[in-house]
């Protein structure tokens, strides 16, 4: 597992750490701080490369450069499993642009799932690591990977559906079928044994009651189109091609087919080998809410971090996940755990300001609504208007002025009257405030 990067003059700050914690790492942050940022560079020290490199398709997952380029930069990794640990420092070559570091070594699968809907899978087995400097063991241990040739399955949004092809001088080769053939594929098999593992993802990722996913039988869209396409089976519309489905829907199909490729390439590669699977696999998710209702924000991080024992044979599953939403940071408090679960959040501090991450307490507020005030989204308010916000940021330096003005009084009362419904709790205070000022409610 991960337990540590370290970024020094790279990134929004002149110094960023991350201390991962074994299961669930939130991490919050107004745009533009760098959450993305961390989450690509996190996945470049676990594998060696640069999702856009390996994809140039991709519209997400650049190269880092360091901010000062006169001034040294690195990336510092640590690592642990099977009883071992270490730690692996990446430096800048500004001779060479790129950096150079000695190969970690890690051996977890590591899953990344963009904001965008692109997504970059790592396999210990079939990729080969970044970086030219190996002991004699890892060399041995990585000749199947070496061999294949692959740094890393970089697929974009359509290549997640339609498959990922490798074009040579001869021939175009499927490396991966993608989620339409394959799933389909699975359905028709006779001893089901993937489309169980597929099923089995799809429900342990819905959010239960009447959304659980249930998977149809295949269809075709029309006759001129000879594609066999998966359904979700829904109990108001019957089958439904997955590709008409909703974007939320759209989006747990593929993380559940990711997820169930993934872990059965690994297996098949492992099982070749006489090696056993790995016990560990790392994802990133960035963005965890999007395209997701309410009802699925509040149970996909719980999902998520019970999933390797429903799909990875008990491999244990480690999540760094950024968010905007506060129903997935209020959705936590019931199973948060310190020892093994984390929140960090970048904010701007300092004059000139500067992207700070820090890990901070995290405690319960008892609803999404308390969210939106706390560290995490430093609202003002937890009203949903700015106006409303205005309004009552504008009356609540009233009610601490020792001597309002009736005039300024009304005119924040006018305010309030048209931002906020008559039911808001903050109408008690203030109507009491208002007729000692001399006001009428």
């Amino acid at each position: 597992m991960l337990d540590r990067v370290r970024l020094r003059n790279v990134g929004p700050a002149a110094e960023l750490e991350l201390e991962c914690h074994p299961r669930v790492n939130l991490l919050t942050g107004d745009n533009g701080l760098g959450k993305t940022f961390l989450l690509d560079t996190v996945w470049w020290c676990l594998t060696g490369h640069w999702p856009h490199d390996v994809n140039p398709r991709l519209t997400v997952g650049f190269p880092a450069a360091p901010r000062d380029a006169e001034a040294p930069a690195t990336m510092e990794t640590r690592f642990r499993w099977s009883g071992r640990a270490g730690n692996y420092v990446a430096k800048w070559s500004r001779s060479e642009e790129r950096w150079t570091r000695h190969y970690s070594g890690a051996k977890s699968l590591v899953i990344y799932a963009h904001a965008d809907g692109s997504v970059s899978v790592w396999d210990p087995l079939r990729n080969y690591p970044g970086g030219n400097e190996f002991s004699a063991w890892e060399s041995e241990r990585y000749r199947y990977a070496r061999r294949g040739g692959r740094a890393a399955y970089v697929f974009s949004e359509a290549e997640v559906w339609d498959g990922l092809w490798e074009e040579t001088q001869s021939r175009r080769t499927p490396v991966c079928n993608g989620l339409l053939v394959d799933w389909s594929s699975w359905i028709k098999e006779q001893d089901r044994g993937n489309a169980n593992a597929m099923q089995a993802a799809l429900e342990a990722l819905s959010p239960g009651g009447g959304d659980t996913l249930k998977v149809g039988p295949v269809q075709r869209l029309s006759v001129k189109d000879a594609r066999d396409i998966p359904t979700i089976q829904t109990p108001w519309a019957g089958a439904v091609p997955v590709l008409h489905a909703a974007a939320g829907v759209r989006r747990v199909c593929v993380l559940a087919y990711v997820l169930t490729w993934a872990w059965k390439e690994h297996r098949m590669v492992a099982d070749r080998l006489g090696e056993p699977p790995t016990g560990s696999i790392i994802m990133l998710f960035d963005e965890v809410e999007s395209h997701l209702h309410p009802r699925w924000q509040r149970t996909i991080l719980g999902s998520l971090r019970n999933l390797g024992k429903v799909l990875l044979d008990g491999a244990n599953l480690q999540l760094i996940v950024t968010t905007h939403s506060p129903l997935v940071m209020a959705s936590a408090e019931a199973w948060f755990d310190s020892e093994q679960d984390a929140w960090f959040d970048l904010d701007l501090e300092g004059d000139p300001p500067c992207a700070v991450l820090r890990e901070r307490p995290y405690l319960r507020h008892g609803g999404a609504g308390a969210w939106l005030t706390s560290e995490a989204f430093d609202l003002a308010t937890d009203r949903g208007s700015v106006e409303a916000e205005e309004a009552i940021v504008r009356a609540r330096a009233l009610l601490r002025d020792p001597d309002p003005k009736l005039a300024e009084v009304r005119a924040a009362h006018d305010a309030l009257r048209a931002a906020l419904p008559e039911v808001d709790v903050f109408w008690v205070r203030w109507n009491a405030f208002f007729e000692r000022c001399g006001g009428t409610p």
